[in-house]
């Protein structure tokens, strides 16, 4: 009896390691430049199934995340971004989407940066 105890004991402990997490954090690159760009990409992350938070970060370019993994993982999250026009760290947004969104957001154009940074 205590044998049998002990392997279900084993079993649970092993099981719940290879649980998902509901509250998974992570971090990615997305660029953008201004306010607009903040928005939009939050905004997409959340369309996200599963994402429970979206922060980016205008001067580092970061956006922090929680997010359920059983429902989404960062492949779709980025996915999502890059629907909206945004580059990500491994997703590159398609280039009609991209011509698409407003012209202050042109993050591929060095003269919009450089408007940026100027401000």
């Amino acid at each position: 009896m205590k044998n049998i105890i002990a392997i279900l004991g084993i079993f649970l402990i092993g099981a719940t390691g290879f649980a998902q997490n509901k509250n998974a954090k992570a971090t990615i690159d997305v660029d953008g430049v201004c306010g607009m760009c903040k928005q939009r990409i939050e905004k997409a992350s959340i369309k996200a199934k599963g994402v429970k938070s979206a922060i980016w970060d205008v001067d580092t370019h970061q956006l922090a995340l929680i997010y359920n993994e059983e429902k989404t993982d960062l492949t779709k999250i980025q996915q999502s971004v890059a629907d909206s026009g945004h580059d990500t760290q491994d997703i590159k947004a398609k280039d009609e989407v991209y011509e698409n969104i407003d012209p202050c957001c042109k993050y591929r154009d060095q003269q919009v940066i450089d408007d940026h940074q100027n401000d």
